[in-house]
């Protein structure tokens, strides 16, 4: 926190205390409620640097809009949101400050909870969501890191996705944004609504990770996970004892057969801990003003994945270091940072997608460690649609791709370089080859190809190679410029642990829209790639 912030007073209510957390959406104080002289968590939605001025309209819009819907909740299981004010023109959200600890701390603290914690947890989380549910809120990302332990043994849950994630900063952006790839359900994974059914599969993906101690889904990278949850099967849960039919009982690939909540407070029951009793240990709370937490020392090999939001919770007291060794105390770290200074839900992918980041994790990629080209199956159409706002017009094509490739949907936010867009994804099984389709609708006559060149450039500071630019058939249609072929390389990750990608480009302009279609496969198999990939894709893409 800047010392300029220290005591500063939001509102003409709230004294702003000390720095809790700060992301890249929003950042979290400890605070003191001048009028009703109690403590608060206040959380300040920040503006995206480069947010266009109408972006960031929609986006204060969209917080104070979702957080007086959340304000309507009130439940022992949920973190209470006390306020919504404006502060200099900007959003401020005020809630309960819980001192707690996430239920993914604890997991790492003790590997995974016994049958009477699990059934304490399970019990409140259900309960929180079925008083959200009733007034017609879904929760969209829960985990266990939206999940709290408070000091005093109760359990609550938090974060309800308000000013979530850069690319949600328009009121009618949709797509697979909306949850964390390990535990979000199968409907949603493939760029459908998130519904109540969707937030009782992510209930019992956290329970079957609380059981278990990992989460029910685990892949290499974000899309094998992403694969995994669509296609494979339901994992039995492990460990989980009388938790297991209800844990298979809210993780049903269809929607319909998922047990409802009533049935799990019903089932749950005869397992709770005894009255007057508590299933966690009750831990003395850091009293206010709270101690700064030091930032971590991460070892160098060991990246941090951006996430879904800081949250509500004081920092307490350290365990004695006894109790764990220097591989669950990295661990701990992480998993503090990741609850303080995320941006997803909510969702990873996303994240890194707008970021300009390939889906994949750095990893060596050495001759003998590539993967193998995809087999010459013939490609199949695909019909897709690639829109950045609801009703959208203009935005359906088709494009031949394999049938087994995942596709799910993203819609990008405008930046200081290249405007709104939306991407369509086709993934390969293994995560190591993908084709997008990018449409940037309206991009003329405002704009031309230079600005696009330079924003794709902009995107990858001091890791963009390349830039290779040479004519291409153009599209039957009207258009302002003619189509271009542009070839690229980027670097992710350093030393032996840097990945080479190679992006082959067919950029179309198309009437006012740009489109581009785009194949990104490792660099040392472009040559083998381009005529088995890119030139069998792209040369199939139409708008329809």
């Amino acid at each position: 926190m800047e010392n300029g912030d220290q005591e500063r007073l939001i509102a003409a209510r709230y004294r702003l205390l000390h720095l809790l957390g700060q992301g890249s959406m929003g950042t979290v104080w400890a605070a003191h409620d001048e009028v009703l002289r109690r403590q608060v968590a206040v959380k300040g939605i920040l503006r995206p640097p480069g947010m266009p001025d109408v972006a960031a309209d929609e986006l204060r819009e969209r917080t104070m809009r979702e957080a007086r819907a959340v304000a309507a909740l009130s439940h022992p299981n949920l973190v209470t949101l006390y306020d919504v004010v404006q502060h200099e023109g900007d959003p401020y959200v005020v809630m309960e400050l819980v001192p707690s600890r996430s239920l993914g701390e604890v997991l790492q603290e003790q590997g995974c909870l016994t049958e009477k914690q699990g059934a304490a947890v399970l019990d409140a989380v259900a309960a929180a969501l079925a008083s959200a549910h009733r007034v017609g809120i879904t929760h969209r990302d829960v985990k266990p890191g939206n999940v709290l332990i408070a000091d005093d043994g109760r359990v609550k849950l938090t974060d309800f996705g308000i000013a979530r994630n850069v690319a949600e900063a328009t009121m009618t952006a949709r797509g697979i944004t909306l949850g964390t790839p390990a535990y979000i359900a199968p409907e949603v994974a493939q760029g459908g609504d998130v519904s109540e059914a969707a937030d009782r599969w992510s209930l019992g993906a956290t329970m079957w990770a609380a059981m278990a101690g990992e989460p029910p889904y685990v892949g290499k990278n974000v899309m094998q996970t992403i694969n995994a949850v669509i296609n494979g099967d339901v994992p039995v849960p492990a460990g989980a004892g009388r938790l297991t039919p209800l844990i298979s009982g809210l993780m049903r690939k269809d929607a319909a057969e998922r047990m409802s909540l009533v049935d799990v407070r019903k089932q749950v029951y005869p397992l709770l801990p005894e009255p007057g009793t508590d299933a966690f240990e009750v831990r003395e709370s850091v009293r206010l003003p709270v101690v700064v937490r030091p930032k971590p020392k991460i070892e160098p090999d060991a990246p941090l994945a951006d996430d879904p939001g800081p949250l509500p919770f004081l920092v307490t007291a350290p365990l004695p270091p006894e109790r764990r060794g220097r591989v669950a105390s990295t661990f701990l770290l992480v998993a503090a940072i990741l609850l303080f200074v995320a941006g997803s839900g909510g969702g990873f992918a996303l994240t890194r997608l707008a970021a300009g980041a390939t889906l994949l994790p750095p990893t060596q990629q050495t001759q003998q460690t590539l993967p193998t080209l995809p087999s010459s199956a013939p490609l199949e159409p695909r019909t897709a649609s690639a829109v950045s706002a609801n009703g959208e017009q203009g935005g359906r094509f088709t494009v031949n791709v394999d049938q087994s490739w995942t596709t799910y949907t993203e819609q990008r936010a405008a930046d200081t370089r290249l405007p709104l867009s939306a991407v369509v994804h086709f993934v390969s099984g293994s995560g190591a080859y993908e084709a997008a389709v990018h449409r940037f609708p309206d991009f003329y006559p405002k704009r031309d190809l230079k600005v696009y060149f330079s924003g794709v450039q902009a995107r990858w500071p001091g890791r963009f190679f390349g830039g290779e630019r040479v004519p291409t058939p153009n599209l039957a249609g009207p258009r302002f410029e003619d189509s271009v072929q542009f070839i690229y390389r980027t670097v992710e990750g350093d030393g032996a642990t840097a990945l080479r990608r190679s992006h082959l480009s067919r950029v179309l302009p198309y009437g006012n829209d740009l489109w581009v279609v785009e194949v990104v496969v490792p660099t040392e198999q472009e040559d083998e790639a381009r005529a088995r990939l890119f030139d069998a894709i792209a040369s199939t893409f139409a708008p329809v």
